[in-house]
């Protein structure tokens, strides 16, 4: 079964300036964390809740194809998306 993203729910870390968010393969949960540094292009401004939220909605599908091929290199239950996995 190929990954799936139906749950739409997102949460800010504050402290580790990261958004996380959960994909499903079957009954399997994954969990995925992108940090701030790829939804915000302007880290000097300060990393708030609200804009990089703002950020990962507009950048979502973007986002989970990301997701969607790093799981499919190597089936982990979890990730971490930096601004590499973007370039």
């Amino acid at each position: 079964m190929a990954l799936q993203f139906p749950n739409r729910s997102r949460s800010f870390d504050d402290v580790k300036h990261t958004v996380r968010f959960h994909g499903y393969d079957g009954m399997f949960e994954v969990r995925f964390i992108v940090e701030a540094a790829v939804l915000m292009k302007m880290p000097d401004r300060g990393f708030v809740e609200a804009d990089c939220l703002d950020a990962f909605d507009r950048l979502r599908p973007t986002i989970e194809d990301v997701a969607a091929k790093a799981y499919k290199r190597n089936r982990r239950s979890s990730f971490t998306l930096t601004v590499d996995d973007f370039t």
